[in-house]
């Protein structure tokens, strides 16, 4: 069995995070876990206590990147991955109706969070020529009425990938779109998006629930977990679909 690895998560509580950890946790790998929600995190814990240590915590806060990073080194004493899967997508608005103020706590929310984990951890993925995954979303590439705020800041997430991976050739840096998920996101999405959606996008997501046709978080969640742990040194600074061919030995059997 290969050596565990010891691998940072970000919005771990539920959904893609809570999938992507009990993946790597039944492999036999280590991890420091984070999320606002402290229960089912603690859940993890009593069912892998030498494997798991956990934060609760808001991302936004300045302290917590290091916090984790300190953790992980505490406990594990070097870090292998760190994969950035927390974000919000509200507010859901049109460009003419909306708030500067909300898009800024959103990009607070979903980039620049991220972008001081990746700094503050960089270093220490130098030393063990880790890798950085980010949970984009298709929305990154593509347009949805009212998603201005967060397909832009998942857009900005996708860069900073590329940026990582050009300044740091000893670090994998990957952003990869889980695809249309059945969590807590799509939800909201379907619950309060219908007023400033465009009807046709607000139909198609819920009829894709409705069919039962969402990708489940152990999908593309197994795929993201698996990036972590080997994603190879070609990949670096790509953006790709969890189901994507060049993804494929990643993918679940």
């Amino acid at each position: 069995m290969p050596e565990p690895q010891v691998i940072i998560i970000t919005g771990a509580s539920r959904g893609i995070g809570h999938a992507i950890a009990t993946h790597l946790l039944e492999a036999g790998h280590k991890v420091v876990l984070t999320a606002r929600s402290p229960e089912k995190l603690e859940e993890l814990q009593k069912e892998y206590p030498s494997q798991v240590q956990y934060l609760a915590a808001d991302m936004t806060l300045p302290d917590t990147p290091y916090k984790l990073k300190e953790l992980a080194l505490l406990h594990f004493h070097h870090i292998n991955a760190v994969i950035i899967n927390h974000g919000a997508l509200s507010p859901m608005t049109r460009v003419a109706n909306s708030s500067i103020d909300d898009w800024k706590a959103l990009f607070d929310a979903n980039f620049f969070s991220a972008l001081a984990l990746a700094k503050e951890t960089i270093p220490y993925l130098r030393e063990t020529k880790g890798r950085l995954i980010f949970t984009s979303s298709g929305a990154a590439t593509g347009a949805y009425t009212a998603w201005g705020a967060y397909g832009t800041s998942k857009a900005a997430l996708n860069h900073l990938s590329k940026h990582i991976a050009v300044e740091e050739p000893d670090i994998t840096s990957v952003a990869v779109s889980p695809g249309r998920v059945d969590t807590d996101m799509q939800k909201e999405l379907r619950e309060k998006g219908k007023a400033e959606m465009a009807p046709k996008d607000h139909e198609a997501f819920s009829k894709e629930f409705e069919a039962g046709t969402l990708v489940r978080p152990e999908q593309s969640g197994g795929v993201i977990a698996n990036l972590a742990v080997s994603a190879k040194p070609e990949l670096a600074g790509r953006y790709f679909k969890w189901n994507a061919p060049e993804l494929a030995e990643y993918q679940l059997s």
